[in-house]
């Protein structure tokens, strides 16, 4: 495993140009194997004016803690520079946010000094190709305070079974709690808070090139507005599948199912009840 580090986050940005390079210069065919390499900014402090720009495109309270997805969405500066500076198999375009997972082990402070490091997980056969993991950490000296699993599928012609699939529990009784109009500018206001400016999320003129009759809502943001609308433990984890794009404008359901220790929720299409966003939330 070979170690990079970083004084500080790197610019999303300064990716893209590789990333677009990507469509000029395609990848070779043959066995696909994933760099073993670990990102790591090894002391940082969060910059407290964005994440209260974040707080406020997601819904969260500015209650001088750190959400932990947060510091998912920063990682995701980490991957970007992962699949684009190392000898990464997949074009970086067309990967597809397929579930992420997040584990917030205690309360984090915005004026806490953090470690975040970056790997890549496992490869796995998946129905429509291969799916593979970003595995992310965030300490406090020692201690580790929040753990992220992203999930991606990179599409292509396979033969394999996939290695897992959700599981079949009964439906949850889902109750709906609110009604959402999510504005068609949504895509835009959370990309300069994300760094993900991904084409599909920006404007439906742009979306249309790649296949999308609209633009379409990160589903960071979309995870983020659920557990901004749920009470939180000071200790849990979050399990989200991505479905169906979210178009925007949209008006969607915000709907949970309340346990003795965990949460379920789902958010959908006001008018077809077709599922965007299906996750469940359990207290440590």
């Amino acid at each position: 495993m070979n170690t990079r580090h970083f004084s500080q986050l790197p610019k999303p940005y300064l990716a893209y140009p590789k990333v677009i390079q990507g469509l000029v210069f395609k990848k070779p065919k043959g066995s696909k194997i994933l760099p073993q390499v670990e990102y790591v900014v090894d002391s940082f402090q969060i910059d407290q004016q964005h994440l209260r720009d974040y707080n406020e495109v997601c819904g969260f309270q500015n209650d001088g803690f750190i959400p932990a997805i947060y510091l998912a969405v920063l990682s995701q500066s980490l991957q970007m520079h992962m699949m684009t500076t190392e000898a990464f198999p997949f074009p970086v375009l067309g990967l597809v946010h397929i579930r992420n997972q997040i584990k917030q082990i205690r309360k984090i402070a915005v004026n806490e000094t953090l470690t975040l490091s970056c790997q890549f997980g496992e490869l796995k056969p998946h129905d429509k190709g291969l799916q593979f993991d970003f595995i992310t950490t965030a300490k406090v000296g020692n201690d580790i305070v929040m753990e992220g699993i992203t999930t991606y599928l990179s599409r292509q012609k396979t033969e394999q079974v996939s290695a897992e699939k959700p599981k079949e529990n009964k439906t949850p009784d889902y109750q709906v709690q609110q009604v959402w109009d999510v504005a068609e500018n949504t895509g835009r206001r959370y990309a300069k808070t994300s760094g993900d400016y991904n084409l599909i999320h920006i404007h439906a003129i742009t979306a249309k090139a790649f296949g999308f009759k609209q633009a379409i809502a990160h589903g960071m943001w979309s995870k983020a507005k659920a557990l901004a609308n749920i009470v939180l433990p000071d200790a849990y984890e979050a399990d989200v599948w991505f479905k169906l794009p979210m178009y925007l404008p949209s008006k969607v359901e915000f709907l949970t199912a309340e346990q003795s220790k965990e949460t379920d929720f789902l958010i959908r299409n006001a008018k077809s009840q077709k599922p965007h966003v299906s996750g469940v939330v359990k207290a440590l």
